[in-house]
This record gives C-alpha cells, structure tokens and sequence, in this order.
C-alpha cells in the first residue's frame, strides 16, 4: 500500500508523456528501494524465448495515466520480483540523449536474438538532456543516482539489476550490444565467471579513439597494471564487461570514479574469478566525451599505486635506507683512501646527506608496512597489496617496542662515548663530528621504529575488517578454506 501511494505521489507531479515499452508479454514493474538513494523512473523490460515477434509500445498521458500504472504495478510486484531474469544490461548515463535510445535498442535486440530474459536498466547521473526519457521510451528500466561519477553509477545499477548475469556497458554506442551474447555465453556455459570485452584484441575503428589513449594513456596503464600485479589483461579499461551475479558481490566493488575500470580487474583476480577475454569493436562515440585524459589516468595511476604499496613505499623506501647506511660506512674508508683532508671539505656533507638519506629510507618502508597493513585489514590480500602471514604472526607492539629501544639505546651510548672520549679541539674539526651524526642517526631510527611499531599495531587492532572474498572453490585468497 505505501509503494502505491509513493509511485501515485511521483505521478502527480509528472505532467509530461511518458511512454513505457514492454517486449512479449512479461513486463517488469519499476520500482525502486526506498531509502537507497536511488529511484527508478520508468519501464522495463523483459525477452526471452517464449516472447512472440510483436512488439508492444503504450504510451501513458498525464498524472491520470500513471497513477493507474502504478495500481497495476503494485498489484503485479510480488509475482513479478519472483520471476528471475537471466540477464541485466546496466548503462550509466549522463547527457547521452543523442544515443542511449540506440544503445538501448541494440541491447533489446541483442536479448531477443540470444533467447535471454533479461532486462535493459540505464542510470541516470544527473542528466539535464532529456536522456532518462530517451531511454525509457525505448524500453529501458530508468533508475537515478543523484551521487555523482562513473562508478557510483555503475554499482548503482549492479545493486539494482534483477538478472543472474550483469551486462555492462556505456550508453555513448561505441559498443555494440546487439552482440552481447559473446560476451554472456561462456557464464551461461560455467566456463567463466567474468568476461571483459577487449577492444585492443578485437578492432578499435577509425576516430573511435584519440591517439593519445590508443598508443599511450592505456597501453601505458594496462602495463602497469600487469606489471604490478602479475596480471595479463590486454584491456583493462574496456567499458563492455559481463560477471554473474555473485562474481559482483564477490568483487566488493567500491570506487566511484572512472578508477572503477582497473577496480574491476584487480578485485576479479582478488576474488579468484575464472576470467575471460573476448575481442570485441570499438566504435566512435555519438555526442561528446566526458573523459578526461589527464584526470583520469592520474584516478586510475593512484589507484593502482595504492593497492601496491610494496612498490610504491617499500621498494623505493629499502633503496633509499641501503644506500644511505652504505654511504654512512663507506665515508671513513673514503677519507682514509683520498686521505684525511678530503673530509673536511666534502666528508663531512656525504655524512649528513647519508644521514638524511637513511631516516627517509626507513621512514619510507615504515609508510609501506602501514599501508599493507590497511590493505590487509580492507580485505586486499593481493600478494603486493598485503600484509605477509609470517611477519604479521611474528610481529607483536612489545618485541617492536623492544626492538626500537636496542637501536636507540645503541645509537645514544656512541653519541655519549663521543662527548665524553672527544675533545674540544676534536669536536671543532668535522671529522669528530663523523661517529656523532652516525650516532644520532641510530637513535633517530630507533625512535622510529617505537613509533612505527604502536603505529602498526593502531591498524592492526582497529581499522574496519573487510572479510577476504572467498574464491568460487570456496577457499580464501591465502588458500585456506573460506568460512
């Protein structure tokens, strides 16, 4: 009873046309949940084998007219939520009025021509164009994100979709969804969890793509991406992608920006999903371009250096911490060799420069360990991105407490000695000033590693715990079996 007053409130304030399209005789009501941010305008659609060739368009007029459709709806919902569709087409759109009528034709032909019931669902994420419209007049179930970006639109509409297998695609046509069926055949079959749609191993046309993203932005990108994670994707920003439901709730998809291209794959390798790549066309896009070249590829770089902290704190970090404590001990061998007044002059400044460089070094890797632990404790059990089961078993805050001390407590008797052994005169001349900084040096390491150590236990004990996705085996990404 309330979602019918609910959808008769919303109809009176429509004045305007709008035309629902059902395909066969199954059409599907559209409503949304409540509190969710979200609300579905309009239609949608059902296909499926036993739908005949005729093809039905009612047009409803005025408040009037959708009142009455949302008696008829409310009456129908229960029996209509229990039929399940097998696939659900999702489009994010924003200001696509020039070709998501298109796209969503395509798709309605593409169910029909494979036999699938299923269901065209295009979000809108704030269009000003009439595109929602569009849509719905030509058989989509229209659903509106007010959160604005790429992804919150996207997981929108894959919270939203009632099919067993997710569709997804821009609403832009430059993918052909009339061939969808390449895309969904190996889920249906069990042969794959998750399909993507490569354009770099299929044909990308002319003026489909700037030059700049064809030979630099992804190749550049779906390298780094491979390199990093030990992956072999050909095109990890293809927008036409296909996964069953439960691959979707397995990947625990989180981004809402573009970065939700490179999220896709890396959370499918996370979630241990059997994946699949067919080639596909690329074509040019009707309207104009909402991506932003620069933008963009910085969302989807950071991403990926943030899910891999080994390289991006750990491995630079260890460089710099090696090469600062070697130049430390190679200082005095130095000024022995280019004899004793070269340190006066330049000993002295290698000292301090490897000094600083040692501190940066270990604070670095400290960042790195913290930033697996996140990972860890996020549910990123990547092999980069993670935190190693040995050492979060052998770390506890008191051998890090007491670790931290040894260290400190050696650096602070080699400053004590200097003071009390060195003379005035020594400590005037720079090079008595050498075992004093290396000294000091090792107390401040050792105050880090204190630091660092409550730090890492801060983490540990009270960021939010996302559970590992379990794999389709049923075992975790560390091998054991899932709960």
């Amino acid at each position: 009873m309330s979602e019918r007053v609910a959808l008769r409130a919303a109809a009176r304030q429509a004045p305007d046309v709008v035309p629902t399209r059902s395909v066969g005789a199954r059409p599907i009501d559209a409503r949304g949940a409540a509190g969710s941010g979200t609300g579905v305008a309009t239609g949608a659609v059902a296909t499926g084998p036993e739908v005949g060739a005729a093809t039905t368009a009612h047009f409803l007029t005025g408040p009037r007219a959708l009142a009455d459709q949302a008696d008829a709806s409310a009456g129908a919902g229960a029996a209509q939520d229990a039929v399940d569709l097998e696939v659900s087409v999702v489009m994010p759109c924003l200001n696509e009025v020039d070709s998501v009528a298109s796209c969503v034709r395509k798709a309605l032909t593409g169910l029909s021509a494979a036999g699938l019931a299923g269901e065209v669902l295009v979000v809108d994420n704030g269009s000003t164009d009439g595109s929602p419209r569009a849509a719905a007049a030509a058989g989509a179930r229209v659903v509106h994100e007010s959160r604005r970006g790429y992804g919150r639109a996207y997981r929108s509409g894959f919270e939203t979709a009632r099919g067993r297998i997710i569709v997804m695609g821009d609403a832009d046509d430059t993918y052909d969804f009339s061939e969808l069926d390449a895309l969904v055949t190996p889920l249906r079959t069990g042969h794959a969890d998750y399909v993507l749609g490569s354009r770099f191993a299929g044909h990308i046309l002319p003026g489909a793509m700037p030059w700049s993203h064809r030979y630099i932005g992804n190749p550049a990108l779906t390298g780094l991406l491979n390199l990093l994670f030990k992956l072999n994707s050909t095109d990890a920003h293809s927008g036409m992608r296909a996964f069953t439901r439960d691959s979707c709730r397995a990947m625990r998809l989180t981004s809402d920006g573009m970065e939700l291209a490179s999220e896709l794959v890396l959370s499918a390798a996370q979630a241990q999903l059997r994946v699949l790549e067919v080639p596909i066309t690329y074509h040019p896009r009707a309207g104009s371009s909402k991506l932003h070249g620069l933008r963009d590829g910085w969302r989807h770089l950071l991403y990926l250096l943030l899910r891999a902290p080994r390289y991006l704190f750990v491995a630079p970090g260890a460089v710099a911490w090696a090469a600062g404590a070697l130049g430390l001990l190679a200082v005095p061998l130095a000024s022995r060799v280019a004899g004793a007044g070269w340190f006066g002059w330049l000993g002295f400044r290698t000292t301090a420069c490897c000094a600083l460089l040692t501190v940066l070094g270990f604070q670095t890797v400290c960042l790195g360990i913290g930033a697996a632990a996140v990972n860890t404790r996020a549910g990123w059990h990547r092999q980069l991105g993670r935190l190693p089961m040995r050492w979060r078993r052998f770390f506890t805050l008191e051998r890090g407490i007491a670790t931290g001390a040894v260290i400190a407590a050696g650096g602070l008797i080699t400053d004590i000695i200097t003071l009390a052994t060195g003379s005035a005169g020594r400590l005037d001349h720079v090079s008595g000033l050498y075992p004093l900084v290396v000294g000091t040096t090792v107390v401040v390491l050792g105050v880090q590693s204190v630091l660092a150590s409550f730090f890492l236990r801060l983490i540990l004990d009270l960021a939010p715990v996302r559970t590992p996705a379990a794999s389709l085996l049923g075992r975790g990404p560390d091998g054991e079996v899932a709960a």
